[in-house]
């Protein structure tokens, strides 16, 4: 049980959940960009060269199409990946929010305290 207190304290720290977003949003987006290059960009830039060749064999020329799916695909999981972590961290910010509502407010000084106070102050200022 005292472990999962600290892992859930290691988690709550806002250092690692932040930099476990930042991996996660960066793989998806570096997926989107792989997809974009190699799916869209290079197919069009490839398309003039495969006319001017005049291939026949249509496998061949299926290697130069654009390859518009595969990047929609890529696009539509990180938006659903992106989603799936803004719960995550709204998750854990209720987790948060309700921890500090929870903890109770520093009890009011008695009357010994407040009056031990006031002599300290004096002894200060003299």
């Amino acid at each position: 049980m005292g472990m999962l207190k600290e892992f859930r304290a290691f988690v709550m720290r806002g250092n690692v959940l932040d930099l476990a977003v930042a991996v996660v949003i960066g793989a998806a987006f570096s997926a989107i960009v792989s997809s974009l290059v190699g799916d869209v960009i290079t197919p069009l830039l490839l398309a003039p060269a495969l006319k001017a060749a005049h291939l026949e064999d249509i496998d061949k020329l299926a290697w130069g199409a654009v390859k518009y799916g595969n990047f929609l695909a890529a696009v539509i999981k990180f938006v659903v990946i992106a989603f799936v972590l803004f719960l995550v961290v709204k998750f854990f910010q209720s987790l948060e929010r309700k921890k500090a509502e929870a903890s109770p407010a520093p009890a009011e000084p008695t009357a010994t305290e407040k009056l031990l106070t006031e002599i300290r102050d004096e002894l200060k200022k003299r």
